[in-house]
């Protein structure tokens, strides 16, 4: 009789902790719910189109170097990587200026990409170019009228076309 009542414990005592292991569980599931409750219907991400930057003049950082295209890269962007030689041909015989944000061996290696074929900003300099320019998407490219007004910006650079047929 002993064995069946120590059983019988044993088996309640059991119950009792998967049934604190469920509250739990039911508890955290509402939490969980909660908050794809709050995230549903918004984006992931905010989308950001370019766009916004036609006909806003560049900033006297950027306006001083006169350019007809102007590239933001960021050193941690795969994409950038991937569109600095193309950006660097592009730029070759025009007055252009790269804007790298970021430091260390890759922001190093993106500004060696465009370093022979445009001006290039770096470091802090860059970042108050990002910033009062508002860019907020890697890479982005600005074709330049001669008034230093944007004529046309695209986060693509083939989209983006020539200097003289975006104005």
């Amino acid at each position: 009789m002993t064995f069946v009542v120590a059983a019988l414990v044993l088996v309640g005592a059991l119950c009792v902790f998967d049934l604190l292991l469920t509250f739990a569980v039911l508890r955290r599931l509402r939490e969980h719910t909660a908050e794809l409750e709050r995230l549903a219907g918004r984006p992931s991400f905010t989308p950001y189109d370019p766009g916004v930057l036609v006909g806003r003049a560049l900033p006297e950082a950027v306006a001083a170097h006169t350019p007809e295209l102007v590239a933001f890269f960021d050193a941690q962007c795969d994409t950038c990587h991937e569109h600095a030689p193309r950006f660097a041909a592009r730029a070759r015989g025009r007055a252009a200026l790269a804007v790298v944000s970021g430091e260390g061996r890759r922001a190093a290696e993106l500004a060696a990409h465009v370093a022979d074929d445009a001006v290039v900003l770096r470091d802090e300099s860059a970042a108050d170019v990002v910033g009062v320019v508002g860019i907020e998407a890697f890479p982005t490219f600005l074709a330049v009228g001669p008034d230093g007004v944007v004529v046309r910006a695209h986060t693509d650079l083939a989209v983006l076309g020539e200097p003289a047929q975006a104005v």
